[in-house]
């Protein structure tokens, strides 16, 4: 297969301190790395992006919030993590692990909107955990910072099967330098989740769905499922004559944010599909992005374009923190395309919720993003021989049939992710439209690059712009020249 991964698309994800001085900005003159002319800056190296994350962390005030550190028990490590709904699991893998080891694991769950700032501060204040969940996102970043612990160096990696795992799973994350900086823990795909009552009221039915076709031109069948399922005030669908477009009760699709640089859960299974497009010039480690690339815009005109239609909804019709799963369950739109780790989220709504698999595109295929998490170890940990067993241990079978068993995402290995399956099965949701496209081979990956924060500072804008004032997808070019910029302007030394 074509693995694909990353995101697990976040609300607006927050960005780690830049590798440039300068505050992101709501234009291309203000991103980072921006000089008088808006498109040159200075050389970025990685003590200047130390210093950057070194002011950070001294204008936080952790003080009595600040996560407890293990510090100076031989027998407890701490382990982060982001989502608390995983917490159960993984408390549950920390007992099984103490049984066998003797190693007492304390772990802490912080939000993901302060997650990586506290993360950050604690590399370089030493309060940080010995090991904590990582992102793609943001490991291209702590690699160049040379703050991760290369586990294939660790005695205890020796006892992770390698060939257990997703393929793919286990290259992704590994440094340009081929060493093994984290452990996959899980995988996240896409699909379409939809609102059955209003599916069949349109007179639509679930084939409609499992046969729909997009295009940029006249968006195809998807389109025509869209309008006919968006309904005006006064009742009138989106394919009938007298729908007004500016006084929508209900929306064909629902998003929550423009989708910054990635639009994983936004408009990426399009963009996957159109054609040959993907982020970069290379599945990992591209040096080059190419939101310049004419079926690129092509299609983020046409998706954004909906909001024109009244099909999809435009930016201000709900709030930042309105979710997509809120949006359905309130019966405000009929669609949302999410993660497989919003499974069970929306399969507990009060609607009558289904799941159909991403349109079929101009490449004849149906696509999805590929993301996953791994865990890390931090290489100011005084415990790493402790932690080395610990990550190891979330390595095995053992760790991820219990994560499987709890039933909240994919685990990497294979055998757990079909345990897992067999426990998602009990909502009445069908998997397989997230789990087709890893048996298919119809994933690609999530950018996984040097500078993923300033990328995102400068996409942000730029992206949100399509969705909030409907300028055209040719204005990424100019983002484009300064995103690549930022790789011919750079050093990693």
């Amino acid at each position: 297969m074509t693995p694909a991964l990353f995101n697990r698309s976040r609300p607006a994800r927050p960005v780690l301190p830049a590798r440039a001085s300068g505050t992101p900005g709501s234009g291309p003159d203000s991103a980072p790395g921006a000089g008088a002319s808006g498109l040159r800056g200075p050389l970025l190296t990685r003590r200047g992006t130390l210093g950057a994350l070194a002011a950070s962390a001294a204008a936080l005030t952790l003080g009595a919030c600040a996560p407890r550190s293990s510090q100076g028990r031989a027998d407890t490590i701490d382990y982060w993590l982001w989502d608390a709904s995983q917490l159960p699991a993984y408390q549950a893998c920390a007992d099984a692990f103490r049984e066998e080891s003797g190693i007492t694991v304390r772990i802490t769950q912080i939000g993901w909107d302060d997650y990586w700032t506290k993360l950050t501060a604690g590399f370089v204040a030493g309060t940080g955990p010995d090991v904590f969940t990582n992102h793609i996102a943001k490991f291209a970043q702590f690699v160049d910072l040379e703050v991760l612990v290369p586990l294939d160096e660790q005695d205890a990696w020796a006892d992770v099967d390698q060939s257990a795992f997703q393929p793919g799973l286990i290259d992704l994350w590994k440094g340009e330098d081929g060493r093994q900086y984290g452990c996959p823990k899980d995988w996240d795909t896409e699909a379409v989740f939809y609102n059955k009552d209003m599916v069949a009221q349109a007179g639509l039915s679930e084939q409609d769905l499992a046969t729909w076709e997009w295009n940029p031109q006249d968006g195809g069948t998807f389109e025509r499922i869209l309008a006919r399922l968006s309904v005006d005030r006064n009742g009138v669908r989106g394919d009938e004559p007298g729908f007004d477009a500016a006084h929508v009760a209900t929306y064909g699709l629902g998003i929550q944010s423009a989708g910054a640089g990635d639009g994983q859960t936004q408009w990426s299974p399009f963009t996957g599909s159109v054609g040959e497009w993907r982020y970069t010039d290379q599945e990992t480690w591209g040096t080059r992005y190419r939101y310049d690339d004419p079926d690129f815009q092509r299609t983020l005109d046409w998706y954004f374009g909906l909001v024109d239609k009244g099909f999809l909804c435009p930016n201000g019709a709900f709030s930042d923190a309105t979710s997509t799963d809120v949006q359905l369950g309130s019966g405000a739109v009929a669609m949302a395309i999410n993660g497989s780790w919003m499974f069970n989220t929306f399969a507990g709504l009060e609607v009558n919720v289904g799941v159909a698999a991403n349109p079929r595109g101009p490449n004849g295929t149906s696509q999805s993003l590929f993301n996953g998490l791994g865990d890390s170890i931090v290489k100011q940990s005084t415990k790493i021989e402790a932690a080395s067993k610990w990550v190891a241990f979330l390595g095995t079978a053992r760790a991820q049939d219990i994560v499987a068993s709890h039933g909240i995402v994919f685990p990497a290995i294979s055998s757990s992710s079909d345990k897992a399956i067999e426990v998602f099965a009990r909502t009445g949701l069908p998997t397989e439209p997230f789990t087709r496209h890893v048996e298919d081979g119809t994933t690609f990956f999530f950018p996984l690059t040097y500078f993923g924060a300033d990328v995102t500072a400068i996409m942000t804008p730029a992206v949100e712009a399509l969705w909030a004032d409907r300028v055209p997808a040719s204005t990424l070019t100019r983002y484009n020249e300064q995103v690549n910029l930022l790789f011919e302007t750079s050093t990693h030394d």
